[in-house]
């Protein structure tokens, strides 16, 4: 799966080990993608949905 980095500024594969987890905000809850850029090693999120 890919994700934006922000340090890169282009897409990139994640790290093995890349997680998926559930973050809670004003708007409800979110299903996001966890892990680390597999070149810079910058931590990066990608958002899923809703859960």
């Amino acid at each position: 799966m890919e994700a934006y980095c922000v340090k890169c500024k282009t897409k990139r594969e994640f790290k093995e080990g890349a997680k998926e987890m559930v973050m809670e905000g004003k708007r409800g809850s979110r299903r996001v993608m966890k892990g680390q850029c597999s070149v810079c090693g910058t931590n990066m999120v990608r958002i899923l949905g809703k859960a």
